[in-house]
């Protein structure tokens, strides 16, 4: 069929936007990367950057295989798509290979929220097997059931759910969520770090080694996560038919604002409520208080004014204090904060999006600005319960379906003796125990002489 000049320039420009999103998302695994490596101590620094690079390299060839098809193969069911090896179906047509890419950047995502839960005292060889399962099956049903157009969550299915579907546009739920609850199980079959808690159950200091890597870590991801959110428009040039100058260029700006308002207004509440409760200020606590409020806002970035991503930010910043005040209670240890922050936040974002969403916004996103559609939208805004009781149930089938495939997965690596290391390994640190020396050249000749030592204790 011969495509007019219009169409190809609009065709082009798609394309190419999709394709620079990606870019973008995929900056973030960089982001992780030096986030993570920062957050943990030095002796593990090698490890956690090598665990970044897996999740990545691993996700490809899981996602290729099998994601993409459970995701979004061709399939008229709610529950799972079919047809393995979907690509190998696509047409010779750019778009729908960059389309493959930027849900690609997405799930390795998930898989490096994960890694981090678990760092410091995870055997090499768990990453491969979680990274491969949790990319390659677990988190793409949950892509089909969200984002497919036959998903049984989607609010762009025939058949929504409560006549809505969960709105999570860019993926508090799909995405974060899935990551935290993994990392949640992974976190708590394994156990907290050796000397995380003393006798008495009381937590003592375990920071990161090195604050420049975290700081910029979190600007990585804030650098990425405007292909993350205004990415999600997977089409820029998307006229509106009510209008003669809107389209999803207007929306696009609109949720890059929201984005951005949403993480600065976390970060700042953050600062000044650790400083109310630890009695100093923590560039670490702020980096992770923007981090937050960017996964609380992902869920409803494009359906909410640019006030309501300040209240979406401040509320996901007490979110985060409450959770690791309660992580610490419960002698629960996760080096990055990762199931606190992109679980709890996540959570909170996809509740967030079921009461303030509006209702312009919500057709703008979903139906490309039709006029005459009505769909329900945020409680507080006048829309009623449909879409804040579709929120919920995202969320608990989330953390249900998480739960029954990656927690058996850690307790079946836990009972093969796959899953932690020894404790010798652990004092003496995974770089020397796994990977051969430290990250760092100067650390390792400080501790020449120890190098040795704990060579010894390894082999009695």
């Amino acid at each position: 069929m011969e495509v007019s000049w219009e169409e190809s320039v609009t065709h082009s420009i798609n394309t190419v936007y999709l394709l620079f999103s990606a870019y973008l998302v995929f900056v973030m695994q960089l982001g992780f990367a030096m986030l993570c490596a920062g957050s943990v101590r030095a002796k593990n620094a090698m490890n956690i950057m090598l665990t970044n690079v897996v999740d990545a390299v691993v996700g490809s060839i899981s996602y290729y295989l099998f994601g993409f098809a459970f995701a979004f193969g061709d399939s008229s069911n709610p529950f799972i798509g079919t047809k393995f090896f979907a690509l190998k179906d696509i047409p010779d047509n750019t778009y729908d290979y960059s389309f493959f890419l930027y849900q690609w950047a997405f799930a390795i995502a998930v898989a490096g929220i994960t890694s981090g839960s678990i760092a410091e005292r995870t055997q090499f060889s768990t990453y491969l097997v979680f990274s491969f399962f949790l990319t390659g099956f677990v988190y793409p049903i949950v892509v089909h059931w969200v984002w497919s157009t036959n998903g049984w969550l989607s609010p762009s299915s025939s058949e929504s759910l409560f006549g809505s579907g969960a709105i999570d546009f860019a993926g508090s739920g799909v995405v974060h969520l899935v990551g935290a609850v993994a990392g949640f199980w992974g976190s708590f079959i394994e156990g907290p770090r050796v000397g995380r808690f003393d006798a008495f159950g009381r937590p003592m200091p375990m920071r990161g080694h090195n604050a420049t890597l975290v700081v910029l870590g979190t600007f990585l991801l804030w650098f990425g996560w405007f292909g993350f959110n205004p990415g999600s428009f997977d089409k820029i040039l998307v006229p509106y038919p009510s209008t003669t100058d809107q389209g999803n260029w207007t929306a696009i700006g609109r949720t890059a604002v929201t984005t951005t308002l949403a993480g600065s207004t976390a970060g700042i509440v953050t600062l000044f409520g650790r400083r109310l409760l630890v009695g100093h200020w923590d560039a670490l606590d702020c980096c992770n208080g923007v981090l937050c409020g960017f996964v609380a806002i992902t869920s409803g970035c494009s359906v909410v004014e640019p006030w309501a991503a300040i209240v979406c930010g401040f509320f996901a910043a007490w979110v985060l204090i409450g959770l690791n005040l309660l992580a610490l209670k419960l002698n629960f240890d996760d080096p990055l904060e990762a199931v606190q922050l992109h679980g709890g936040c996540g959570a909170w974002g996809l509740i967030f999006t079921g009461l303030f969403a509006k209702e312009e916004f919500v057709v703008q996103a979903y139906d490309s600005g039709a006029t005459g559609v009505e769909r329900p939208y945020g409680l507080f805004m006048g829309g009623g319960w449909g879409l804040l009781g579709a929120q919920v149930v995202e969320v608990l089938v989330i953390v249900g379906w998480v739960s029954v495939t990656m927690g058996p997965l850690f307790y079946a690596l836990h009972r093969l003796n796959l899953l932690r290391i020894s404790v010798e390994e652990e004092v003496a640190g995974l770089d020397i125990s796994r990977h051969g020396g430290y990250a760092y050249t100067a650390h390792q000749e400080e501790r020449q002489p120890q190098l040795y030592a704990d060579y010894i204790t390894l082999q009695n």
